[in-house]
């Protein structure tokens, strides 16, 4: 709890750009809202719900609730800054591949008990220091593959605040070799009828067909534009390195 505290106080900057959409909620790492730090209220578990379903994907893909930055033509130097990067990114691996490695420096898993195919392992002094300058040997979070006898340490992922633009996120990795992404325009469904934002051709939730305030308004939902800030998944030892899906590499 000290630690989510001292991430909500340090990026009150940025629920003052947009402080009536998100004025109630608190931060447990860069960018990501909880409301009222209730993992008990059904507003606070709709939310934990459809983070970790997004969160365990290892493809992106552009869509009405997923926001990505453009792929930019190649500038001079972008290579070699994204292979050194990988080159980062896999050393912080080699030093986590047993998972009671990371719990041991700190990290901590995000909703252990909720069943999920990849889980994070998320370092909150790292969080708060992303909203600051970019460290690759200190991503926000690891990411680990759940096995029958633990877990498989996959890839990394570096977070930027909400308010960054994208020349703060070029700076931090090029936006020729990698698309960072945000968790964007969700309408979770009124209390009492959580289980329609599971429903085939769903209204509400995680993949709803609602986008906009106006329209989860009409339809009763609550509206949440943003559940993260910034973050993009970085997979080392996997052809897809960016994780951008199919084409997209």
């Amino acid at each position: 709890m000290a630690s989510l505290l001292l991430i909500r106080m340090t990026f009150a900057q940025d629920h003052h750009d947009h402080s009536s959409d998100a004025a109630h909620a608190g931060h447990s790492m860069t960018g990501m809202e909880m409301p009222n730090d209730s993992f008990g209220n059904s507003a606070g578990e709709q939310e934990l719900n459809a983070a970790t379903q997004m969160m365990s994907s290892h493809h992106m893909e552009m869509g009405p609730h997923m926001k990505m930055t453009e792929l930019r033509k190649p500038q001079p130097g972008d290579q070699e800054r994204a292979k050194l990067l990988v080159e980062q990114a896999r050393q912080v691996m080699d030093k986590y591949q047993d998972y009671h490695a990371a719990l041991n420096d700190g990290f901590k898993i995000f909703l252990p008990n909720v069943p999920q195919r990849q889980y994070h392992f998320t370092n909150y002094w790292y969080g708060f220091e992303a909203g600051f300058r970019f460290t690759p040997e200190h991503p926000t979070s690891l990411l680990y593959d759940k096995t029958i006898d633990g877990y498989k340490l996959a890839g990394v992922m570096y977070t930027a605040p909400a308010k960054a633009d994208e020349e703060e996120l070029n700076g931090r990795i090029p936006l020729s070799i990698a698309q960072w992404h945000e968790h964007v325009n969700f309408c979770f469904p009124p209390k009492g009828r959580e289980a329609e934002a599971w429903r085939k051709n769903a209204k509400f939730g995680m993949a709803g067909s609602i986008s906009t305030r106006e329209a989860c308004d009409d339809a009763g939902g609550r509206f949440v534009p943003l559940l993260f800030g910034w973050m993009v998944h970085v997979y080392p030892n996997q052809q897809d390195v960016w994780a951008m899906g199919p084409g997209m590499h």
